[in-house]
């Protein structure tokens, strides 16, 4: 029953070449902290199925996890687990406990594409079942969570964030346990979370995009207007068509590009901001009168706006210029 641990390979090539400081480093740093807590995880998960009695329940009496762990449903993979599950078996039992809301249901803790298998190959699903809390629910499905190299970053930070939403604690501890993360990780998972659901939604998993790369989106979409067009970009048809790393990657490209320069319409007024965040502005229009106000963290407001006012009988050609080949019709 005890499952891989994914690194486990980088631990177990005998001794490690002199020749290969850096390798040697990083095992002996984070990386091995990082072997150590997926192990620790993957036992404690595999622990409370030992010594138990396997049955056989009929998958429609079973229902998913109050808490869902995940965004969406990776179509290659469940295929294969369904061809290997249709070929073999299924190999390791769920983890179900009596569902406290509904007589004679059980309640998935984990194993949900398992149990979906089993109800699309029209067979019963091998089950423990164990009578647990809510909070011993969460903590087991989030240590098996973790001990699986297949949850992305989001939908973990978003299983963290629907654990702090049930607060069963006031010091967090029971995500704590439950993700095996430190309290500065939680921090910064709970912030992406907190991305508007809609966009979250719409990319999805986005298995191959790490939490640096979240945060780095995180910090796009904070600067004024940047949602307004994000929210136009996923709802075009090509955007759906893309995989979930696409999404995630079109988005970010746009929220970079000159098209989406963070432009928010209140009334009269226009606010912009420059993609590296160091510049801002407000335009206002009062009658005959348009104000352009600059701001910036440094000395580029000053900078800029002597940059814009030696220029402005340039700009105000062009601007004539366009204007009269768009009156003509070219």
């Amino acid at each position: 029953m005890a499952r891989k641990n994914p690194f486990a390979n980088l631990m177990d090539q005998g001794g490690v070449d002199e020749k290969t400081p850096a390798l040697d480093y990083a095992l002996k740093g984070a990386s091995r902290s990082i072997l150590s807590s997926i192990d620790e995880l993957a036992a404690r998960a595999d622990k409370l199925m030992e010594g138990e009695t396997v049955v056989e329940l009929d998958p429609d009496v079973v229902d998913v996890s109050f808490v869902r762990d995940r965004l969406a449903e990776d179509d290659r993979e469940f295929d294969e687990l369904l061809a290997a599950i249709r070929e073999r078996g299924q190999d390791s039992p769920i983890l179900v406990r009596p569902n406290p809301s509904k007589a004679g249901r059980y309640m998935i803790v984990f194993g949900h594409r398992r149990a979906r298998a089993a109800k699309i190959l029209e067979r019963k699903v091998r089950a423990v079942v164990k009578d647990l809390g809510d909070r011993e629910h969460v903590v087991a499905q989030g240590q098996e969570n973790s001990a699986r190299a297949n949850l992305s970053f989001i939908e973990k930070s978003l299983f963290a964030a629907k654990l702090s939403q049930l607060r069963y604690d006031e010091d967090s501890s029971t995500i704590l346990t439950a993700l095996a993360i430190d309290r500065s990780t939680l921090s910064k998972m709970l912030s992406v979370a907190s991305l508007p659901q809609r966009v979250l939604e719409a990319i999805g998993p986005a298995k191959g995009v790490g939490r640096d790369r979240w945060y780095e989106l995180k910090a796009l979409l904070e600067r004024p207007g940047s949602i307004d067009g994000v929210l136009t970009a996923i709802e075009d048809a090509s955007f759906s068509g893309l995989s979930s790393d696409e999404r995630f990657n079109a988005i970010v490209a746009r929220l970079k590009s000159k098209k989406s320069m963070n432009r928010v319409r209140n009334g009269h007024q226009l606010q912009w901001a420059s993609e590296d965040g160091l510049l801002a502005a407000e335009m206002k229009a009062e009658g005959k009168r348009y104000t352009v106000s600059l701001k910036a963290k440094g000395p580029d407001a000053k900078a800029f706006g002597e940059y814009l006012s030696e220029r402005l009988a340039d700009l105000y050609q062009a601007f004539r210029q366009e204007k009269t080949i768009g009156n003509n019709g070219d």
